[in-house]
This record gives C-alpha cells, sequence and structure tokens, in this order.
C-alpha cells in the first residue's frame, strides 16, 4: 500500500472534524462498546473516535512511527489491515479512514473488517479528482488541479474513490446503511503558520511535484511535460510568496470525504 509520513498525515487531516461531526451519525458512537480505527496513521480519527464514543476505541496502524503519535489518543496494535490480530466479532464497529484508497485490494480490507466487527463497518473516503482549489494567485487553482490530475493518472490505486466504497463494502458482503458526504476545507490565510509557510517555499523551489515526479511520470505525462508544469508551479510559487509579503495570499482547498457505513 502507499504510505506517508506523520508530518503529511498531521498537515493534510489538520481541523479535520473540528466544524462538525455530523456526517459520523449513523456510525451510532455514543452506543459502541468497542470500536477499531484502521489505518489509524497519527490517530486524527481515533481521538474523535474515543471523544464521541463511551466504549473502549483501539487504533492499528502497519506503520510503528504513526502508532507512536496515536498512541496519545487510545491503545494502538501494529496490524495489517487484511490481517487483523481480533477474533471474529471483537469489536462492534470497525472503521477507516482514507485507507481503501491506497490498498490494492479493498474488498479483501473490507472483508477482514467485517470478520472483527459484530455490527457495522464505516470507511471514510475521499474522492481525490473532485478535489477544488481557490486562490488569490490567479494561477494557481488551474496549476493545482493540472497537477494533481497528472498525478492521479499515475497512481496505481484507487484514490478517486469517494462515494463509490459503497460498491466495495457491496462485493464484500455488507448492506450498505447510508452514505454521507464531509468536505474537508483547509484554509490559508494571514497570519500564516510556519507550515503555510514551508508549503510557499516548496512550490518555488518545486521540491512538492519532484517528491511526486515519479507518480506522475508513471502515468500518461512525458518529461517534458513535467518539466513545464513544474516551471510554472515555480513561477505560481513565486507569486504566492510575494502576496505572503503583502499579506493578502489566501487560498482555500476543500477535499470531499464520503462516509460509507455498512452492516454485517
Amino acid at each position: 500500500m502507499r504510505q506517508f509520513s506523520a508530518d503529511y498525515l498531521e498537515t493534510t487531516r489538520e481541523g479535520m472534524w473540528g466544524d462538525s461531526r455530523e456526517a459520523l451519525a449513523d456510525l451510532d458512537l455514543d452506543s459502541r462498546e468497542r470500536v477499531l480505527d484502521v489505518g489509524c496513521g497519527t490517530g486524527e480519527l481515533t481521538r474523535v473516535l474515543a471523544e464521541e464514543s463511551g466504549g473502549e476505541v483501539v487504533g492499528a496502524d502497519v506503520d510503528p512511527e504513526l502508532l507512536s503519535v496515536a498512541a496519545e489518543f487510545a491503545p494502538v496494535v501494529r496490524a495489517a489491515a487484511t490481517r487483523l490480530p481480533f477474533a471474529a466479532d471483537a469489536f462492534d464497529l470497525v472503521v477507516c479512514q482514507a485507507l481503501l484508497i491506497n490498498l490494492p485490494d479493498p474488498v479483501e480490507a473490507v472483508r477482514e473488517f467485517a470478520r472483527a466487527s459484530s455490527d457495522l463497518v464505516a470507511a471514510v473516503e475521499p474522492d481525490n479528482g473532485a478535489v477544488t482549489v481557490d486562490s488569490t494567485v490567479d494561477a494557481e487553482p488551474p496549476l493545482a488541479r493540472r497537477a494533481r490530475e497528472r498525478f492521479l493518472d499515475g497512481v496505481a490505486t484507487e484514490v478517486t474513490m469517494g462515494s463509490r466504497a459503497r460498491e466495495v463494502f457491496e462485493d464484500a458482503g455488507l448492506d450498505v446503511v447510508s452514505t454521507r458526504r464531509y468536505d474537508h476545507e483547509r484554509v490559508v490565510s494571514p497570519p500564516y503558520s510556519e507550515a503555510a509557510v514551508e508549503a510557499a517555499r516548496r512550490k518555488v523551489t518545486g521540491e512538492g511535484l519532484a517528491d511526486d515526479r515519479e507518480t506522475i511520470l508513471s502515468g500518461e505525462t512525458t518529461a517534458g511535460e513535467y518539466d513545464e508544469l513544474r516551471s510554472a508551479w515555480r513561477a505560481m510559487g513565486r507569486d504566492v510568496v510575494s502576496q505572503m509579503g503583502a499579506g493578502s495570499y489566501v487560498r482555500k482547498e476543500t477535499v470531499p470525504f464520503f462516509v460509507t457505513v455498512g452492516r454485517v
């Protein structure tokens, strides 16, 4: 599966569920006795589950570095999504966030979730193809869309799954209870955080696209097209830094997530 650093996960999920948890309503968290968060990463969802549930919450992930962060919120165990070290029906809810989109066989994972759950399975999955960016730098939205399209073209897993997680659930033999949408908005505005300043610096140097070069070139993008995109990206980054210096830069990114709930 695709793997991510603790810094990346904390940055991309910062503030998620801070404005509303309505999309989690069908998980009936206040009535749960044992909840498992698979692929918990740094524990952003684990923390929410622990706050909303009256029962025990456990986090599971394959990465010990991520688990060391998530352990702040709940007990954790190192485990792969398709080989959970728990008996059948050990939990009454098994949930994951942005995990199925990174697995080569998401149906296999959901079947394993269903084995470990006596009642519900839930997945919070984004549609990365429907992400939108608004910015005071005119070139940024179209460039962000272009870079995202080229990156997604090179990714082997289904990173635009979103609401189609219900099909994975049905293929795994679950009855789909509901699908709710939650839009995670990340806003950059003055005063700028250290993370925002660092993101602007990486735009100027092109480091962000350099990190994605291998994936982008795994799709239909040629090396020449990549170089052209990176050059335009760096020019856009200079405009971002200029606006930051004037205190006028504002950027909003909206990532649509879909909470799919199924019954075993």
